[in-house]
């Protein structure tokens, strides 16, 4: 489903990504591993189209966007590849149903019948079905990484991205967030890729890449 082969990138003179090869299967969790400044967030940003390698390829679903023109590659963003961060990024004008839904909106007026009744059963999954009309600021640092899960499944990737999703939470709250992102993950047949320093939650994955 992810190919990464050989891929090296540097920033100046100074090498953050050396030779980076692996292969990630459809359904799959891989969580990348390694000390501040070893090249997690870069690696993710070159997986999610958004920093090009200096050498090296990246399939996904076998196509390089690299090879597609930037509005191809938006688009295959938006529709193949769902993101959450370390900071839920949520707009606090929004409730939480409408952040979930937040993602379909995209080239259109007004979202669907349907697309609303998924965003409420992406709440639902995620524990928060009964807090849908809540705005990001009535909601906990936890709850709102809830929320954000919720959205990045929104548009039904078919690879889910994550940078550091727990790093900003409490030891308790990260261990509940990352147990829910692999259930979550599961139940919806998304392959999961995902850098992270917290190595209870590596240890959930179906395998590791330390940088």
């Amino acid at each position: 489903m992810l190919t990464l082969s050989h891929i090296i990138k540097s920033f100046a003179s100074l090498a953050i990504l050396r030779d980076v090869s692996v292969t990630l299967e459809s359904g799959k969790s891989l969580a990348i591993i390694g000390p501040s400044g070893s090249g997690k967030t870069t690696l993710l940003s070159i997986v999610s189209g958004l920093l090009p390698p200096d050498s090296g390829t990246v399939s996904i679903d076998g196509i390089n966007s690299y090879t597609l023109s930037d509005s191809e590659r938006t688009e295959f963003r938006r529709t193949t590849l769902g993101l959450v961060f370390q900071q839920h990024r949520l707009l606090s004008q929004l409730t939480a149903l409408e952040n979930v839904a937040l993602p379909a909106l995209a080239g259109k007026k007004r979202v669907s019948p349907e697309e609303m009744e998924r965003a409420r059963q992406l709440l639902a999954d995620v524990g928060l079905g009964a807090r849908s009309t809540h705005r990001p600021e009535q909601l906990s640092g936890g709850e709102c990484q809830r929320v954000a899960l919720a959205r990045a499944l929104m548009n039904k990737p078919t690879l889910l991205i994550a940078d550091e999703p727990t790093a900003s939470l409490d030891h308790a709250t990260a261990d509940e967030i990352g147990h829910l992102l692999l259930k979550v993950v599961a139940q919806h047949g998304t392959t999961l890729l995902a850098a992270t320093h917290d190595m209870n939650l590596a240890k959930l994955f179906s395998a590791t890449l330390s940088l």
